[in-house]
C-alpha cells in the first residue's frame, strides 16, 4: 500500500503543480519522481540511479527521433510546403465535401506539424472556403480540429506517440500502421458530429487576409518529406516480421538500416531541406528554422526525459509486484492506461504530457497488466493516445487557440472541441478493445 499511496500523492502533486502553480511539466515530473522515491522508502542511491539511468536511457532511444520529427514539421510549415499539401487535398476532395476535406487535411498536416500551428495555418483557408461554399464555419472547424487531434495523439512522428512508443518499447512501424487504422476509423463518428451537430451552431465569419510564402515548393517534394520516413519505418517492420524469416542480404540490410526510426526521420529532414529555394541563415541560423525547431523540441525532449526518470523510479521501487490483481487479463488491462491518460489530460491539459507520463507509469506495470506482448504494447500506446485526447477544455492551449481564432464563445468551444475530443477518444478506445478481442 505504501507504493500506491506514494503514487497517488505524486500524481496529485504533479497535477497541482502544473495546473494551479503553473510550474513547467519537466520540473514537476522531476519533483514528482523524487517525491515518489522518498515516500516509497527508496534509498538515496536507488533514487540517484533512477534519475541518471531513467533520463539517459529514454533520451538515448528517442531524443533524436523527437528532434528530427519536429524539424521536418517546422521546415514544412515555414517553407509553405504544408500549405501546398493542404491546398492539394482540398482541390482533390472539392468544396462540396468541405467537412471531409478539412478533416483529412488536418489529419495529414498534424503528423509532421504541431496541431496548434496547423490550426493557425489552416484557419484563414477554412474561413474562406466555408464562406464561399455557404456551409457552417463551426462545422468545418470541428472537422478540422478533430482531424488535427486524431493524428496528433496516435500517429508518429508526432512527438507524443513517438515518446510513448519508445518508453513502452513498442515497434514504431506497428504503432504507425495500427495508429493510422484506429485513428482513421475513429474519425467517422467525429465526422457525423461535425456535420450533424456542430454545423447547427451559429458562428459568424470575419474574413482575414491570407498571406502565403512568395515562392512555394512543389507538391511532391513537400509530400516526400513526410511519406518517405513513414514508408521506410513500415518496410523495416515488414522485413523483421518473424513469419517471413528473411535471410540477410544487401537490400534487406539497407532497408533495415534506413528504416531504423532515427535514420528514417533524418532522411525526412534531408528531404525537407530541399523545400527552401536556397539554404542560408534563414534556415540554418540559431534564429532560423533549424534554431526554432530546436527551441520547440527541447521542452518535449526534457519532458520525455523526466518521464523516463519517473518510470525508472517506479520500476526500481518494485510497485509492479504490488499491482497483480484488479485487471482481468490483457484486454481489461488496456483500460488502465486509457483512464489514467484521460485523467491526466483532463486535469492538466497537455496531450503530450499525458502520453509521456502515462507511458512512464505503465512501463514497469506492463507484465502485471498483461500487456507485455509486442501486439499489446502497440495497443497500449494507442490506448494512451486515445485517453490523452479526452477531453480538451479550458486548461488546454489548443482549446484557446481554437476559440480565439474562430471567435467562438467558451460554451461553443465546449460544444465543438471538448465534446469532439471526448467522442474521438471513446470511439478509439472502443475500437482498440474490439481489435484486441478479435486479434489479441
Amino acid at each position: 500500500m505504501t507504493y500506491l499511496i506514494a503514487l497517488v500523492i505524486s500524481l496529485t502533486l504533479l497535477v497541482l503543480g502544473i495546473v494551479k502553480f503553473k510550474v513547467h511539466p519537466f520540473f514537476m515530473l522531476l519533483l514528482t519522481a523524487l517525491a515518489y522515491g522518498f515516500i516509497s522508502g527508496m534509498s538515496s542511491v536507488e533514487i540517484i540511479d533512477a534519475v541518471n539511468n531513467g533520463f539517459g536511457d529514454i533520451l538515448g532511444k528517442i531524443g533524436l527521433i523527437i528532434l528530427f520529427g519536429v524539424t521536418i514539421g517546422t521546415i514544412l510549415e515555414k517553407s509553405g510546403g504544408a500549405l501546398v499539401i493542404a491546398n492539394r487535398i482540398l482541390q482533390l476532395i472539392g468544396k462540396k465535401s468541405l467537412h471531409m476535406a478539412m478533416m483529412l487535411t488536418g489529419y495529414f498536416l498534424s503528423i509532421p506539424v504541431f496541431a496548434d500551428s496547423a490550426l493557425m495555418m489552416m484557419n484563414p483557408l477554412n474561413k474562406t472556403l466555408s464562406k464561399k461554399a455557404g456551409v457552417s464555419y463551426a462545422g468545418t472547424t470541428a472537422a478540422l480540429a478533430m482531424g488535427l487531434t486524431a493524428s496528433h495523439v496516435m500517429v508518429p512522428p508526432t512527438p507524443g506517440p513517438i515518446a510513448a512508443a519508445g518508453i513502452l518499447g513498442a515497434n514504431l512501424g506497428d504503432v504507425i500502421s495500427w495508429g493510422l487504422l484506429v485513428s482513421g476509423l475513429s474519425l467517422f463518428t467525429c465526422y457525423w458530429y461535425a456535420v450533424k451537430v456542430t454545423s447547427k451552431l451559429k458562428l459568424p465569419i470575419t474574413m482575414d487576409v491570407v498571406t502565403a510564402p512568395a515562392e512555394q515548393p512543389g507538391l511532391w517534394k513537400s509530400v516526400m518529406a513526410v511519406i518517405v520516413p513513414l514508408i521506410l519505418i513500415l518496410i523495416k517492420s515488414v522485413l523483421e516480421y518473424p513469419s517471413l524469416e528473411l535471410e540477410p542480404n544487401f537490400w534487406v540490410n539497407v532497408f533495415t538500416f534506413l528504416g531504423t526510426p532515427v535514420i528514417a526521420l533524418f532522411v525526412g529532414v534531408l528531404l525537407a531541406l530541399t523545400l527552401p529555394k536556397k539554404l542560408d541563415e534563414t534556415v540554418f541560423a540559431s534564429t532560423g528554422w533549424i534554431g526554432e525547431s530546436l527551441k520547440v523540441a527541447a521542452p518535449i525532449i526534457l519532458i520525455t526525459g523526466a518521464g523516463g526518470i519517473f518510470g525508472k523510479m517506479l520500476q526500481n521501487s518494485g510497485i509492479a509486484e504490488v499491482i497483480t490483481t484488479g485487471f482481468d487479463g490483457a484486454k481489461w488491462g488496456l483500460f488502465f492506461p486509457f483512464l489514467l491518460a484521460a485523467c491526466l489530460k483532463t486535469t492538466q491539459g497537455s496531450s503530450t504530457v499525458a502520453l509521456v507520463t502515462t507511458a512512464s507509469i505503465c512501463a514497469p506495470l506492463m507484465p502485471a497488466l498483461g500487456l507485455n506482448q509486442p501486439f499489446m504494447q502497440t495497443m497500449t500506446v494507442l490506448a494512451i493516445g486515445a485517453g490523452s485526447s479526452v477531453a480538451s477544455h479550458v486548461n488546454d492551449s489548443f482549446f484557446w487557440v481554437l476559440t480565439q481564432l474562430t471567435g467562438m464563445s467558451v460554451k461553443q468551444g465546449y460544444q465543438v472541441q471538448t465534446a469532439g475530443t471526448f467522442i474521438f477518444g471513446t470511439t478509439a478506445m472502443f475500437l482498440i478493445f474490439l481489435i484486441t478481442q478479435l486479434i489479441g
